[in-house]
């Protein structure tokens, strides 16, 4: 914009300059060729009087020199002598001394003035004065060398203002482009200073009214989701109430352990809910502007509090160890619906830049979408691979599968489904770098792999290919 800016002032003031410069060039020439001819006329005219008096040659060379110092001044006598060294032509003479008329006009080599005296006894006398060409032009490159420098210091001056104006533009431009960026990244403490021309100060101010704004919804939707949350350990405490009256049951334990888990996973929620309000992608906390805590993520898109300070050390997690965990508590469940569960958890290391919470939503999603999309007695299996560069966590069902997979990874639009649950998986792989596909399983239901990025330490490790570890059971049939 600066360029265009400075290129446009270059031409403007350039035309300008030029559509004078060439007129006033031209009328300073004409000016001087003017004064320099009246000059000689006047001259001429002065020593007319002197010849009406006499016609000493030595009475009217003293009279020519006192006019005329470069000694221009002929006087042609009617004797036809002449005091002097002439210019004029021999017609042009002729024609002033026999027609009686003055003549003044361009010759070869400069300007020729011609002025006929009538003498006593009807003799004409004829007084020439020649203007040479340097006399004609004297001081015109001196007055065209200060216009065309006058020129130049307008133009320069001009492209100069141009270029500051600009400037302000530019960096106000760029300064509201960088903060909608790194607004964009998630940095919601990003404010601008307004400053330029005052739409660009406009659009300053409203930037900043549009951040203050999102934070402000973002904040009231977390304390909603805390409260919609905190509403929920009242049927908590029923079910509390419920296991202590099953007592002595062989189910009261399992029940009782379920009711924690969902507690623990309920608190969990609150307080990640009510901590200040993040600025991070899932999975990198953000530190407090308050506190100076690094609180985790949460696979729901809850991440630490605001902060200015930038992303903290990123948290790191060993996906089996997690996948272990999560699917021997779903087993509980499979095994009262009679589903046939496998895990396959390979011996490698397979840490990513992950929370130990942002895998269990992840394994939670995907398993409880098997529950909840499968009739009772579908088997399903769990596995954990590691290649050179990632971990691959696969869940694969005998169900009916997914019939558009693309469609299913949208929130809402799934029939009979939110699709937050593949959203989550989805999220948290992109989170690391990795990615998430959805195909038919060789079972017949729906294949589902989620890749992680290993963590930066372990991407140039790899231990013995293919060593795994097996963990697997199936339910007893009722």
């Amino acid at each position: 914009m600066r360029r265009s800016l400075a290129g446009v002032a270059l031409a403007v003031t350039s035309m300008v300059a030029l559509s004078f410069l060439i007129p006033l060039g031209a009328l300073v020439m004409s000016l001087v060729k003017e004064q320099s001819v009246t000059a000689a006329e006047q001259r001429a005219a002065a020593l007319a009087p002197v010849l009406t008096l006499t016609t000493d040659p030595s009475a009217l060379r003293e009279s020519a020199a006192g006019l005329d110092e470069a000694e221009h001044l002929v006087i042609h006598l009617p004797d036809a002598q002449s005091l002097g060294d002439s210019q004029a032509p021999v017609k042009l003479l002729e024609r002033a001394q026999q027609g009686r008329e003055s003549i003044s006009q361009k010759t070869p080599g400069g300007w020729i003035c011609l002025q006929p005296v009538v003498l006593p006894g009807d003799r004409v006398a004829v007084i020439e004065n020649f203007v040479p060409d340097e006399e004609l032009t004297r001081g015109v490159k001196a007055s065209w060398a200060v216009m065309l420098l006058l020129a130049v210091g307008l133009v320069g001056g001009s492209v100069l203002v141009a270029d500051r104006l600009g400037a302000k533009v530019v960096r106000s431009s760029k300064k509201l482009a960088q903060a909608s960026h790194t607004l964009g990244q998630g940095n919601l403490d990003t404010r601008v200073e307004p400053m330029g021309p005052k739409e660009l100060r406009d659009a300053g101010v409203a930037f900043n009214a549009m951040a203050h704004r999102m934070t402000e919804l973002l904040a009231i939707e977390r304390e909603l989701v805390a409260d919609l949350s905190h509403r929920l350990r009242t049927p908590l405490t029923a079910l509390h109430l419920a296991s202590e009256r099953m007592a002595g049951t062989p189910e009261s334990a399992r029940v009782e352990a379920a009711v924690h888990a969902l507690e623990s996973e309920l608190q969990a929620i609150i307080a990640a809910a009510r901590t200040p309000l993040a600025v991070g992608p899932m999975g990198h906390g953000m530190r407090s502007a308050e506190t100076g805590s690094i609180p985790q993520a949460t696979a729901t898109g809850s991440t630490g509090p605001t902060g200015p300070t930038g992303p903290s050390e990123c948290p790191r997690s060993e996906v089996a160890d997690v996948v272990r965990r999560r699917t021997a508590f779903w087993a509980v469940l499979a095994e009262q619906q009679d589903r046939a569960c496998s895990l396959d958890l390979t011996q490698e290391p397979t840490a990513v830049s992950l929370s130990d919470d942002d895998i269990a939503a992840v394994v939670d999603a995907l398993i409880g979408n098997v529950f909840s999309h499968t009739p009772p007695g579908t088997a399903f299996a769990v596995r954990v691979a590691r290649t050179a560069q990632a971990v691959e966590l696969v869940v694969e069902d005998s169900g009916p599968g997914i019939p558009e997979p693309d469609r299913a990874l949208s929130r809402g639009s799934s029939t009979g489904s939110s699709g937050l649950g593949l959203d989550i998986a989805r999220r948290a792989a992109a989170v690391t770098g990795g990615s998430m596909r959805i195909a038919h399983a060789p079972r017949g239901g729906a294949h589902i792999t989620v890749v992680f990025a290993l963590a930066s330490s372990l991407r140039s490790e790899r231990g013995p290919r293919g060593s795994r570890r097996r963990a697997g059971w199936w339910p007893r049939r009722r």
